[in-house]
């Protein structure tokens, strides 16, 4: 399991649908039976084949949850070290993702870079202490 899979634990936020996976598969929903979400896979129970394992980075939620773990991301440093966690996630299972993915997150990448390095001392203080500062700036007497 990688650094970038126990971040996102798809198994636990995930919430995964028939139509979902039907769309995934290329099959009419009414051909699956149940969707089991186990640790590292989902478990698709299906009326013409038994089942069938699918990657939790196969669904349309991994890459959602991957770009909104770039999006959290407040410095260059902790926007680097989530970047590293994708690469390496992508290099080790690469079969498991669709080619459109890394080239999605690059492009949230350098819309994080771009909005981190544009923002302004004044923008990273926390709510409660602009709250603060604008009191003492403001007196209400």
């Amino acid at each position: 399991m990688t650094t970038l899979f126990r971040r996102i634990n798809p198994a636990q936020k995930f919430r995964i649908t028939k139509h979902q996976i039907a769309k995934l598969l290329k099959i009419p929903s009414s051909l699956i039976v149940k969707i089991e979400s186990w640790l590292y896979v989902v478990f698709v129970h299906r009326l013409d084949k038994g089942g069938q394992f699918i990657s939790y980075r196969q669904i349309e939620q991994w890459k959602n949850a991957v770009a909104c773990q770039l999006q959290k991301c407040l410095t260059q440093e902790q926007l680097q070290q989530v970047w590293n966690a994708v690469e390496f996630d992508h290099g080790k299972h690469q079969q498991q993702y669709a080619d459109s993915i890394l080239p999605f997150l690059t492009r949230i990448r350098a819309k994080c870079q771009d909005a981190i390095s544009t923002k302004s001392p004044i923008d990273t203080i926390p709510i409660d202490q602009t709250k603060k500062r604008d009191r003492l700036r403001h007196p209400q007497n």
